[in-house]
């Protein structure tokens, strides 16, 4: 039996043997006495093991689908329609001083053949340039990173750049002219030189919209762009659809398409592309069989062509 906790220490046992010779067995009886501890009142420690799982993990592993019709990145903002307000006022500054020019001298030859001249040198760099971004670099690459993945990705989706909003498509560019034509507006007067920086430079600045309207549908493309598509002054959509055909290195303007003609047929960029190799050890894109980032994939919702 247990005695009450009050008691600081346990009694000792107590035995009693009854004397009777008689029985043949001694009984023993013992007692004896134990404390025990008041319960804690406090809930006992459990420890369970359990999953840990970081869903953060799986939020930042990028898409590599396609951007919704509705994607902010393919939305105008403020300030990209801001820089092409700016580079649409540096062009028409310095179209002004050519005109202004030409009319006080009396000379309107020169400051169009300049213009002209523009025109062509436009579309023969945009020419270079879409050969380097295509077949150099990575989104990697210091400066140029994020156009040449954005150029990858249009090799895979060309259909997106018909969802780009217009000040969405051209502002950078239009961030490039401002900063570059807006000295000359400054310091030059001479309207032969204005005459070809004001068309050269305009034409690269709206280069990335004449490009998406090569990837629009006829009948969804104002008549008077169709119009000058079917002309040859603006590149056409049967002459650039040959650029997203394997092997995917022709056809490279996207102003004109002028040139194409001359760089393909003299295999220009072939040549550029062996001097680089030998002298860098650097293989174009162009060399190596077309992977999965290149395979064009097909629009399924039939986006619109917006315009703001």
């Amino acid at each position: 039996m247990s005695i009450l906790p009050q008691h600081k220490y346990p009694l000792r046992p107590l035995t009693y043997a009854p004397t009777c010779p008689r029985l043949c067995c001694i009984a023993r009886v013992t007692c004896s006495a134990t404390t025990t501890k008041p319960r804690s009142s406090q809930n006992p420690l459990v420890i369970e093991p359990r999953l840990v799982t970081t869903p953060d993990l799986v939020t930042t592993i990028p898409s590599t689908g396609p951007p919704l019709p509705n994607d902010p990145s393919l939305q105008s903002t403020w300030s990209h329609r801001g820089w092409v307000a700016s580079g649409c006022t540096t062009l028409v500054i310095s179209l002004a001083k050519a005109m202004m020019g030409a009319a006080d001298s009396h000379v309107w030859l020169e400051p169009m053949l300049a213009g002209y001249v523009g025109y062509i040198v436009a579309d023969l760099l945009s020419a270079v340039y879409h050969w380097g971004i295509d077949n150099y670099g990575d989104a990697s690459t210091p400066v140029f990173g994020s156009q040449i993945e954005g150029f990858q990705g249009h090799h895979k989706w060309p259909w997106i750049i018909t969802r780009r909003q217009f000040a969405n498509n051209l502002y950078a560019l239009a961030r490039n002219v401002t900063i570059t034509v807006l000295p000359i507006d400054i310091l030059c007067n001479d309207p032969v030189v204005q005459g070809f920086v004001s068309i050269c430079a305009g034409c690269i600045m709206f280069s990335q919209q004449f490009h998406a309207w090569s990837h629009g549908t006829k009948s969804k493309l104002p008549p008077l762009v169709v119009a000058l598509q079917d002309a040859g002054v603006l590149v056409s959509r049967l002459q650039h659809s040959a650029h997203h055909k394997p092997p995917y290195n022709s056809n490279y303007c996207i102003v004109s398409g002028v040139c194409n003609e001359f760089l393909d047929k003299n295999k220009v960029f072939e040549a550029l592309e062996m001097v680089i190799f030998f002298k860098l050890g650097v293989r174009p894109r162009s060399w190596s069989e077309p992977g999965a980032e290149w395979t064009e994939e097909t629009d399924e919702t039939h986006p619109q062509v917006t315009v703001h």
